[in-house]
């Protein structure tokens, strides 16, 4: 098994044996202010960043460790039009109480990006602030990925549908997901093949919000996913290890 496997059977363990208090979490939902659009942020520049918040990561080791709210407003002084933050906390150190600091940090659309295999974590994600969740195709059978789907739909969030193998981008096209990346990290074995994930998106229909995660740090790097089809870029390593992440940011959207 690799990465991504081993991960995902801990996570299915974990809330097995310690089940999320849907109703309650329900209830603490309803009280968060109404959800922003991220395939709004997403089609309203080209190219749309989705700057990260990831403290570490099973590839990188420790990057960096900000807080995170100021590193939100520096993300919404240069011109990112979403943010994600990592929540998993054993392989990457985040938590929903640096989504919840973002959420009060800024009003740009928040991303929880995470390992979700349930309803309950699209719902508990709600209730910390955020505005989108990141599914991945590999870690859901078919009907998971509807069921969160339209879990995401019903709070009124968007949902990142992300892939990594053809098989994973035509299972995300079968959906309705109106958000598809391609992420250019096989997280089995956490190598990046960038030339791949070009490929996968240029078969992203014109009419879905294409995006590019991984293995980008450079403008020509944002310039060659534009050009194959992505609507957004999802940036973290780059941004989380520069001195200066507004410059660093800039520089990749082509301001600087």
């Amino acid at each position: 098994m690799g990465f991504l496997t081993d991960l995902t059977v801990t996570v299915r363990r974990g809330l097995a044996e310690r089940p999320l208090d849907l109703d309650a979490l329900r209830a603490a939902a309803a009280l968060v202010p109404a959800p922003r659009s991220l395939a709004t942020a997403l089609r309203s520049r080209t190219p749309a960043i989705i700057a990260e918040i990831k403290r570490s990561s099973p590839s990188a080791g420790a990057i960096s460790s900000p807080d995170p709210g100021e590193q939100a407003r520096a993300y919404t002084d240069a011109g990112a039009a979403a943010i994600s933050v990592l929540t998993e906390p054993h392989h990457f150190h985040g938590s929903l109480e640096d989504l919840r600091a973002v959420r009060e940090a800024t009003d740009l659309p928040v991303l929880r990006k995470d390992f979700l295999v349930g309803v309950s974590q699209v719902v508990q994600a709600r209730a910390a602030g955020a505005d989108a969740v990141l599914l991945i195709t590999a870690c859901l059978t078919d009907e998971e990925l509807t069921a969160m789907l339209a879990a995401a739909r019903e709070w009124g969030m968007d949902a990142l549908v992300e892939t990594h193998s053809s098989v994973d981008l035509d299972r995300a096209l079968a959906t309705d997901a109106e958000i598809v990346g391609v992420n250019a990290r096989d997280l089995e074995t956490l190598e990046v093949d960038a030339g791949r994930a070009l490929a996968q998106l240029a078969r992203i229909p014109v009419g879905r919000v294409a995006v590019m995660e991984s293995g980008i740090s450079t403008r020509a790097q944002v310039l060659a996913a534009v050009a194959a089809g992505a609507s957004g870029i999802l940036v973290g390593e780059a941004l989380m290890r520069a001195a200066d992440p507004r410059a660093e940011l800039r520089r990749l959207t082509g301001e600087e």
